[in-house]
């Protein structure tokens, strides 16, 4: 299942040109050696300014590559060998395997999340427009396990369903959960479990509804 092309003709042009400098960086790493934003871009064939862009830091690059890219190898794995035809089904493996991976590996996603809004505050701070750091993982499995879902919905009905599962991944909602609202681990998987198939079935409900009424037009 393949993700649609983002709306902006520019984003697939500056996704490339992320994990270009991601994929050198990996390249190093595998080497033994921990690279510089400055190798990575040589290497990726980008302009070092560019590459700062994305990643200011060493540290910035570093977290992305050493860190978060392996703690989401299993849900990878999980997205490769998932069965079946059933959205909802579906949507909770997927939020399981993730936000299982979020709450182990919180140490980490924190500390992603933190490299996240110093990159964005960075660039703000020199004027620059704030570059997509983040991979974007959250759309594009979403766009694939409910690929049944999405190809019966308009297109921006489908973006703001998408758009607002989104807010139940990952390591934002775990803090939300956990420092805001004072849930456990447990409490926090099974609200965020809930908030998703609630969001989900009011996405298809909107989207028949609104058949419904082109059809009466």
């Amino acid at each position: 299942m393949r993700p649609k092309s983002p709306a902006d003709p520019r984003a697939n042009q500056k996704e490339r040109t992320r994990n270009a400098v991601v994929d050198a960086a990996a390249t190093f790493l595998r080497q033994g050696t921990q690279p510089t934003v400055a190798e990575a871009a040589e290497l990726a064939k980008v302009s070092r300014a560019t590459a700062y862009r994305y990643f200011p830091t060493q540290e910035a690059l570093l977290v992305e590559v050493a860190q978060v890219n392996p703690a989401t190898e299993s849900v990878e794995r999980w997205l490769a060998e998932a069965k079946g035809d059933d959205p909802a089904a579906l949507l909770s493996g997927l939020l399981t395997a993730f936000n299982d991976v979020a709450r182990r590996e919180e140490i980490v996603l924190r500390t992603g999340l933190r490299v996240y809004l110093d990159t964005w505050l960075e660039n703000r701070r020199r004027g620059a427009v704030p570059a997509a750091v983040r991979e974007g993982r959250r759309t594009r499995w979403l766009d694939e396990v409910l690929e049944a879902v999405r190809k019966d919905m308009r297109p921006a009905q489908w973006r703001r369903l998408r758009s607002a599962l989104a807010l139940t991944l990952g390591i934002e909602p775990l803090v939300v959960m956990k420092d805001v609202c004072r849930l456990s681990d447990e409490e926090t998987l099974t609200t965020l479990l809930w908030t998703a198939q609630t969001l989900l079935r009011a996405g298809i409900e909107d989207s028949s509804k609104a058949a419904g009424r082109k059809k009466r037009g």
